[in-house]
Order: structure tokens, then C-alpha cells, then sequence
């Protein structure tokens, strides 16, 4: 076997392998010898097969499997040999025409090309100086919480008077049928729904024509179903229920007191307070952590300087440019990008996935150096819950992540990750900061350098902007 390296610029490597033809048939042969014994063929005796017979049959698919094994292992002698480390799976590029190298005409020539990793010193984590944002919950803020959870939790209790008549935020308990032309329709039709008037719960007009009626009357609702309705033969039809309203309730101011509180399932509202007061310590913290790591991920940013594997960065561009262009299909880009070329957005993105893959390296390098391991029990429970989290299908899901070592690594990435951050921040010098609330909970712009403008900042129930999402996915580092 020869092996040439033809080029080596930066962290790419180029090597040509040629395996003689003589090799291949060698072990050819060798692999016939080897299963002839076990062979059943027609006319000869077991194990009394003729080579020359089993060449005749099997001969191409036998040569086949030699030079794939001939591949994986003169491609992994390459990388030992030559005190490689693969920051990829190796490209391999066949020369010549690869159906003689079965035939045993020709060498088995082609070349390999493979990025490696880079060489550097990751920064001593002991050197770092950090700031924790810090925010306790106030006894007001769990008040107010309590106050909410109460709101959200209306009790309705039946109108009195002389004239009870439904009003907007009434519920309703009512039988109903709907119909088509008359006839009666499958599920349109309901006994003792109850129905809370501007709700939203029925499509659209229904409720309104609700508003105003008494216990114990008969009400004609007509409504058009809306032409995208999931039901194919009700969407776009005019339809007609017959409802009769049973009774007619009121909201019921929620008081938060331990009647409240017992309701929920807790003994009193004390202990309720308590409760919510460790939902927003622990809702706090999770946000404290985030920015802590975010400071760290950028301090790590700026300490590195070294050439990025160029396959690597390619991957993780390609990656963040296809959600990017879902955005930009579906409207969702945020202002200062909709105005851009994609020469200038390309331009941008490709600096955070550049950021993304130094991070990863300097968080795997200093992972690797500590001896940061994430053991069979943490994988074991990450994949359990993940697969909790499709209810029915779980075990079936469980069992594929099991047989999966590509679905086990994506999960393995993340622990992996934040264990090799933990053990940053336990050397670093940590300095705990009191911060607002606001302060805390609000969204960071990008690194100074990665765009002309800072991030959107998120809205609720609003996409994030691409940007701030590949930022805040920076600190995906790949286990090695």
C-alpha cells in the first residue's frame, strides 16, 4: 500500500492511497477460503466446494466486501499513522473506475480528505472572572402570583334574581344539535356542555348569540363554519343549532384563602406561597444560570483565537442558514435582517456559527482535559426523559434511542456541555451581583461584532428572531 499526502493547508489534509490489485486478490482469496467450508452448494459435497467454483459465483460480491474493508482500514491507518485527529468523518474520493478494482484489474486508488483538529491551549478556567446575576422573589411578587393563579381558577355560580340574563364572561350549561339542512350532523351535537361566553371555546358567532338568554330557553344559533375547519364536510357549510340554555352562571370572585389552596390540592395557602415562592426561586435561578453561562461562553469567545475546521463551520452554517430561510419564507424574519441581502446575512450568520464551532471546541478541549465523562446513568435518564415526553409511544421511543448511538449523541452533547460548564464556574472566580428583575429576565443582544444591529428582543408567543436563536444555541459543544 502507498500512501501520499498531496496537500496539507491550514487543517485540511489531502492523501492519496493505492492498494495494489495483487492485495485485493490476496485477500480475496484469503475471504473465499474462509467461508468455502461453510458453504451448501448444489452437486458437491460440504466443504469439498472448488475455490475456483465459489470465486465464479461469489467472486464480485466477496471482492466488494474486501474493498470496503480495505477502505475503513487503510483510511483509519492514515489517520493513526499520521497522529491525526478527525474533526469529521473523512471524504473518501474513488480514482479510476471502481467495477475493475472488482473485477481485479485495477488498484484500488483513491484519496482521502479530512479535516483535523485544531492545536491550542485552552484558557486556564481558574483565570476567569465572572459576574452571577442574582434576583430574590419578593413576598409582593408571590402575592401577586397567588392573585393570578386564583384568577385563572374562577369558580361559576348560578345568576338569582328577577331577571337572569347571560352576559359576556357567563357560563352557560346547555344541550345543543347542530344541523345541515335539517339533518343532524355527527358530533354536532352535546348535552350539559358548559360554555363560558367569550371564550373563544366554539367557532365563530356562536357564542355572541348567546349573550342574553334565560335558564330554561330555547336559542337558534346560526353560524358559518370557517372554510380552513379541520372537519372537511363542515367547512365553509351554514349551520344551525338548536340550543337550550339549562342554566346560567356567574364568576365567582377567586379569593386565594386555603379553601383556594385546597382545591389545588395543597393542604393550605401557606403552603400554597411557599410552593409558587420555590417556582419563581427556582424560575430565577434558571435565568441566573443562563446569563452566567452566556458571560462565560462570551469571555471564552474572545480568550480563543485559532484556525476552525472549515467542514465544521460549513455544517453549522448550512444548519443555521436553513432555519433562516424558513423565517424568511414564513415572514418571521426581525426588522434590522428583513432589509438585508442575503449576501449580508450570510455574511453575519456565518460569524455566529463560526462562534458556535470555537465554542464547542474550547468546552470539548477543556472537557477532554479535566476528564469531563457523561456516564451510562445520565444518558440512561436524559433518554427517559425524552421519551416521557411522547406519552403512549414512550418505550417504542426509549428502545430507538437505545439502537441509536446518532440519537444517544444528541443527547449526550447537552450533559456533556453543561458539565463541562459547571466545572468552569466552580474554578472561576464568581462574583454575585443583585439585579431587577427586569434586568434579570431580559434578553441579551448578540456578542459586540456578530451583527450591525442588536438582536430583537423576544416577545411572548412571538417566534424568536433567528439571530437571537443561533445565539443562544452558541453553547452546543460536541462531546468528544
Amino acid at each position: 500500500m502507498q500512501i501520499v499526502e498531496k496537500s496539507g493547508e491550514g487543517l485540511s489534509r489531502v492523501y492519496g492511497v493505492t492498494v495494489p490489485a495483487q492485495d485485493l486478490t490476496e485477500k480475496l482469496e484469503a475471504r473465499i477460503a474462509e467461508i468455502t467450508p461453510t458453504l451448501n452448494i448444489k452437486g458437491f459435497r460440504p466443504g469439498k466446494v472448488p475455490p475456483a467454483h465459489v470465486r465464479r459465483l461469489y467472486g464480485k460480491a466477496l471482492m466488494s466486501e474486501v474493498v470496503e474493508q480495505t477502505l475503513t482500514e487503510t483510511t483509519q491507518k492514515v489517520l493513526t499513522d499520521n497522529n491525526l485527529r478527525p474533526a469529521g468523518d473523512p471524504d473518501l474520493k474513488p480514482e479510476g473506475d471502481i467495477n475493475e478494482v472488482i473485477e481485479g484489474k485495477a488498484d484500488l486508488a483513491y484519496e482521502i480528505a479530512v479535516d483535523v483538529m485544531p492545536e491550542f491551549d485552552p484558557v486556564d478556567p481558574a483565570s476567569l472572572k465572572l459576574e452571577r446575576p442574582i434576583y430574590e422573589p419578593t413576598d409582593a411578587e408571590v402575592t401577586e402570583a397567588v392573585d393570578e393563579l386564583a384568577s385563572q381558577n374562577k369558580t361559576y355560580e348560578p345568576r338569582t334574581g328577577k331577571s337572569v340574563k347571560a352576559k359576556d364572561g357567563d357560563m352557560v350549561v346547555i344541550d345543543f344539535v347542530g344541523k345541515l339542512d335539517g339533518v343532524a350532523f355527527d358530533g354536532g351535537t352535546a348535552t350539559d356542555a358548559e360554555l363560558v361566553l367569550g371564550s373563544g371555546q366554539f367557532i365563530p358567532g356562536f357564542e355572541e348569540q348567546l349573550v342574553g338568554a334565560t335558564p330554561d330557553s330555547d336559542v337558534e344559533v346560526k353560524v358559518t363554519f370557517p372554510a380552513e375547519y379541520q372537519a372537511a364536510n363542515l367547512a365553509g357549510k351554514d349551520a344551525v343549532f338548536e340550543v337550550k340554555v339549562k342554566e346560567v352562571k356567574a364568576p365567582a370572585e377567586g379569593a386565594a384563602d386555603d379553601a383556594f389552596a385546597e382545591r389545588l390540592g395543597v393542604e393550605n395557602l401557606e403552603k400554597l406561597r411557599e410552593l409558587i415562592k420555590t417556582n419563581l426561586e427556582q424560575q430565577y435561578a434558571g435565568a441566573s444560570r443562563f446569563k452566567l453561562k452566556r458571560a462565560l461562553l462570551d469571555q471564552l469567545d474572545t480568550k480563543h483565537d485559532f484556525p476552525l475546521p472549515p467542514k465544521m463551520v460549513e455544517a453549522e452554517f448550512a444548519s443555521i442558514w436553513s432555519q433562516v430561510q424558513q423565517d424568511k419564507e414564513a415572514g418571521n424574519l426581525p426588522d434590522d435582517d428583513a432589509g438585508k441581502t442575503d449576501e449580508q446575512l450570510q455574511g453575519e450568520y456565518r460569524k455566529i456559527a463560526e462562534r458556535r464551532v470555537r465554542l464547542g471546541l474550547v468546552l470539548a478541549e477543556i472537557g477532554r482535559a479535566n476528564n469531563v465523562q457523561v456516564t451510562e446513568q445520565e444518558l440512561a435518564e436524559a433518554m427517559r426523559r425524552e421519551a416521557m415526553r411522547y406519552g403512549p409511544q414512550a418505550q417504542q421511543v426509549f428502545d430507538l434511542f437505545r439502537q441509536n448511538p446518532n440519537a444517544q449523541a444528541q443527547l449526550r452533547a447537552p450533559i456533556f456541555e453543561d458539565k463541562v460548564v459547571d466545572l468552569i464556574v466552580e474554578k472561576a472566580a464568581v462574583t454575585d451581583k443583585k439585579v431587577s428583575k427586569d434586568d434579570l429576565m431580559k434578553d441579551d443582544d448578540l456578542p459586540e461584532g456578530y451583527s450591525d444591529a442588536s438582536a430583537e428582543e423576544a416577545k411572548p408567543k412571538k417566534k424568536a428572531a433567528p439571530k437571537k436563536k443561533a445565539a443562544a444555541k452558541d453553547e452546543a459543544a460536541s462531546e468528544e
